[in-house]
């Protein structure tokens, strides 16, 4: 499965006005409850957040790639949100995040070697300069996708 074939224009949020990493997190999460891919949004929340803990998300050029690993995802899914202003993120090169690409991911093994390819693909996409300039300057869903390809 390529990044392209993962995303969903259900799970695309475009220009998202979140403040914050709480906010734009929660945002993205409640798309995963509304589409069935997580069974609680409280406990996927929870496990994003344990994940935070361990260090960085936030890998750098703007990019933010948070995960939620656990029980309550149903099947693994990735949404996307590009945001109206940065906000403050911890990351690699100190920047805050305008792209937040959230993982949720199951708790099997085949849940995860899915997630590592998926990881893979979105981060070999997210470290061209020219897919961060379309996604940055994309207005609606389809200039998302379209910027994968």
């Amino acid at each position: 499965m390529d990044a392209v074939i993962a995303l969903d224009p259900r799970k695309i949020i475009v220009n998202s006005k979140s403040k914050n990493k709480k906010d734009v997190i929660k945002e993205l999460t409640h798309l995963f409850f509304k589409q069935g891919d997580v069974s609680n949004e409280d406990d996927f929340l929870s496990d994003v957040y344990e994940r935070e803990k361990e260090g960085p998300t936030g890998i750098g050029d703007l990019v933010a790639i948070p995960h939620g690993k656990g029980k309550s995802v149903v099947k693994p899914s990735v949404a996307l949100a590009t945001l109206s202003n940065e906000i403050p993120w911890e990351s690699l090169d100190d920047a805050g995040a305008r792209i937040v690409v959230l993982f949720a991911v199951t708790n099997d093994s085949e849940g995860s070697r899915e997630h590592l390819k998926l990881l893979s693909e979105f981060a070999k996409k997210l470290g061209n300069d020219n897919v961060l300039e379309k996604l940055t300057k994309a207005n609606t869903v389809s200039e998302i996708i379209s910027a994968f390809k």
